[in-house]
């Protein structure tokens, strides 16, 4: 028996964003999300609810690229935090969601203590 339907599957950039902010803050390292822009300076953390403030989806002809705005855990290796970030965020799309990635960039906006 075939299961395949045909037809084509579009899949919000809001969702992929709820994703993406999703699979950010189970990150070892991550405290939290912040808007891209800081008019301020100061990067405010994002409520849970607001996750997808702090990510930038937009879909290019190679696939989908994605800017994620992010303050890290004070004493942590912000290196080895944005890679954990990126393989984890590949991982989701492309599981998951099953687009094709362009490439995934990790501002880190600010440094705190997690309390």
């Amino acid at each position: 028996m075939d299961t395949t339907i045909p037809g084509e599957l579009h899949v919000a950039n809001d969702v992929l964003a709820d994703m993406v902010g999703n699979a950010a803050m189970e990150c070892y390292g991550v405290v939290g999300m912040t808007a891209p822009n800081a008019a301020d300076g100061i990067a405010k953390i994002l409520p849970t609810s607001r996750l997808r403030r702090g990510v930038v989806v937009d879909a290019t002809e190679e696939g989908i690229h994605v800017e994620l705005y992010v303050v890290i855990e004070y004493g942590t290796n912000i290196s080895t935090v944005s890679r954990n970030l990126i393989d984890q965020v590949s991982f989701v799309l492309s599981e998951y969601a099953r687009v094709p990635l362009a490439g995934v960039e990790v501002h880190v906006q600010d440094v705190k203590v997690r309390r």
